[in-house]
């Protein structure tokens, strides 16, 4: 299967992904394209029979849960290490004009 990528599709990733790459990092980028294209030709020659699709290595389960306060609320708690507060907040100085 050696010569599936041409030049022009070494030009074309690399406009793409706005590299400006010398001869030798032409070849180099032909080299390795060739190598993952033959590594997935290979993957696809394992037998699959009977093995389900996923889409994650670990089983994976709704991972959400119900919005719950823990803590209460401890406002005047937190507010006590405030070195200035206003109507239950902390008070900033002004950053914007």
């Amino acid at each position: 299967m050696a010569g599936r990528i041409s030049d022009e599709i070494i030009e074309y990733v690399g406009i793409l992904a706005q590299l400006e790459l010398s001869g030798d990092e032409k070849e180099q980028a032909k080299e390795d394209m060739e190598k993952l294209l033959n590594y997935i030709d290979k993957l696809g020659e394992l037998d699959t029979e009977g093995i389900e699709p996923m889409s994650h290595v670990f089983p994976v389960k709704n991972v959400f849960r119900q919005d719950q306060v823990t803590n209460g609320d401890a406002r005047e708690e937190i507010l006590q290490n405030a070195p200035q507060k206003k109507d239950g907040a902390f008070k900033v100085p002004k950053t914007v004009e």
